[in-house]
């Protein structure tokens, strides 16, 4: 089991006040789930959960990798940065990619670490949460929506993440 009945240092947050201060640190808890899902497991980070289906915590970790290059290296900081585990011709790769080789769960998390720092330091030295980037699919969005919006494609992936766990060791919990 995860944790006990706290929640740990995760969401230990402001709950009121600076709206830039609770966004970051909720999309902070909600990255920090991710590696406590996934912690402790090496080559089961890509078990599959049920056929046909090719969701697997790897397979998370290295879309959310991707997820976060999109919104903050190239819609908001509009650098030419293409996508690391999937493609337009197979954008589905991030998932079915993920295999069991440990030189590709390391390049996963050594990945996803990197994406996250640039997004960290993007949303640090940005001036506002109004700053405001393209993107083919939304038009003009704001680092306030890009930050929303992150927070919620972790928490529903993280509800994925815990049924995965749950599949492979019985861990549960926070």
């Amino acid at each position: 089991m995860f944790g006990g009945g706290d929640s740990g240092p995760r969401f230990t947050g402001p709950t009121t006040g600076d709206e830039r201060r609770m966004l970051i640190d909720v999309l902070s808890a909600q990255r920090a789930t991710l590696q406590l899902k996934c912690s402790g497991l090496g080559p089961e980070l890509a078990l599959r959960s049920v056929a046909p289906s090719t969701l697997s915590l790897l397979g998370l970790v290295r879309h959310l990798a991707d997820v976060e290059r999109r919104w903050f290296r190239r819609v908001l900081a509009g650098r030419d940065a293409p996508t690391l585990f999937s493609s337009t011709a197979d954008p589905d790769e991030d998932f079915h990619g993920a295999t069991d080789d440990p030189t590709g769960v390391a390049a996963a998390w050594e990945a996803w670490r990197a994406e996250v720092a640039f997004a960290e330091r993007f949303v640090t030295e940005a001036p506002d949460l109004d700053v405001e980037g393209d993107d083919s699919w939304r038009g003009t969005v704001s680092l306030r929506w890009v930050l929303i919006h992150m927070i919620e494609e972790y928490a529903r992936h993280n509800g994925h993440a815990d049924l995965l766990r749950e599949r492979i060791d019985g861990a549960i919990g926070l």
